[in-house]
């Protein structure tokens, strides 16, 4: 018998191929990637022939929870510079947790702001409670010190009003500026700084690129209106001539010329009648157009013993308006 030798290797015609079975548990893709806590899991599976038969072996299991990152985004919702005036004014932004995983974010407010011709005075930081995107006072929840937001999820988006006043000698046109901060409540650093066991189910938590900070800037100028009142008086006696003598008609005009870029609000322009003189009923005018003595519907009355009085209303700025009445000297 012609016998050759036979190697037998240790496996029959191993046929070992490594296949990556993924675990990975379903999550959300977020700003921040995989939510924190969730759990990772890979297998290795290897596939071979021994003895013609078909096998299969599993590695262990490896296991990796992911960790929490701390990331933050702040950015101002004011299309430009706020069109203010001396008095209360509200900034408006919006807080985004960049993260993967539920944090809560302090705020922290500087109206000394570098370059600014006034700085305003801070008086709160408030939540858009309603949603609205528009401060409404006695609505919006204002928050207490330390001035810092409710857990935020992933991705979850805040808008938060500024609450400051400008001060009443602030001229027209001068500049301010806020600045709002928003830092993650477990910590902030240096992107990569871990603060450990400080994360979702007792994971890391892990400064993302921005340092899990964020600032951002309102801007505001001032529109301030100013009243500048002029008054005339043309005499006609009766002798026409202009001489003030018992019997002239004394014709006052009072302008009222509105300079600056904001608005003169509740204008009330009020004469008293001048002693030695007497009102000439129906001669009250606006801009030329007769009003009457009378306090009704329309926005002027007069009267000898309290004088003349029109309101004006909110009245633009760069507008003249003028008023005009008729006296007779006794």
């Amino acid at each position: 018998m012609n016998t050759e030798p036979h190697f037998k290797p240790p496996f029959t015609a191993i046929l070992a191929t490594t296949l990556l079975v993924g675990g990975l548990a379903p999550a959300p893709v977020l700003a921040g990637g995989v939510t924190a806590g969730t759990l990772i899991e890979n297998t290795a599976v290897a596939s071979y022939d021994e003895g013609g038969v078909a096998r299969s072996v599993n590695s262990n299991t490896i296991t990796v929870r992911v960790d929490e990152l701390l990331d933050v985004t702040l950015t101002s919702l004011d299309p430009g510079p706020i069109a203010a005036r001396p008095g209360d004014v509200v900034f408006t932004f919006e807080l985004t947790n960049q993260g993967n995983g539920p944090e809560a974010f302090q705020l922290l407010a500087n109206t000394a702001v570098a370059g600014n011709d006034f700085d305003v005075s801070f008086r709160a930081i408030a939540n858009d409670s309603n949603g609205n995107g528009v401060y409404d006072e006695g609505i919006d929840e204002i928050f207490a010190q330390p001035q810092t937001t409710a857990i935020l999820a992933p991705d979850q988006r805040l808008t938060l009003f500024v609450l400051a006043s400008a001060p009443a000698d602030a001229t027209d046109q001068q500049t301010s500026a806020i600045s709002l901060t928003a830092e993650a409540v477990t910590g902030t650093g240096a992107p990569g700084t871990v603060f450990a066991g400080t994360g979702v189910d007792g994971g890391d938590a892990i400064v993302g690129t921005t340092g899990a900070q964020a600032t951002a800037r309102g801007e505001l100028i001032n529109g301030v209106a100013a009243v500048a009142l002029i008054k005339s008086v043309v005499l006609r006696d009766p002798f026409g001539g202009t001489s003030a003598v018992p019997g002239t008609i004394a014709t006052f005009t009072i302008e009222a010329r509105i300079s600056g870029t904001g608005a003169a609000d509740n204008l009330i322009i009020t004469d008293a009648i001048p002693a030695g003189t007497t009102y000439s009923p129906g001669t009250l005018a606006l801009d030329d157009t007769a009003l009457s003595d009378a306090d009704d519907a329309d926005a002027g009355m007069a009267s000898n013993a309290q004088g003349i009085a029109v309101t004006l209303g909110n009245v633009a700025a760069q507008s003249t308006r003028k008023v005009s009445f008729d006296v007779v000297v006794d």
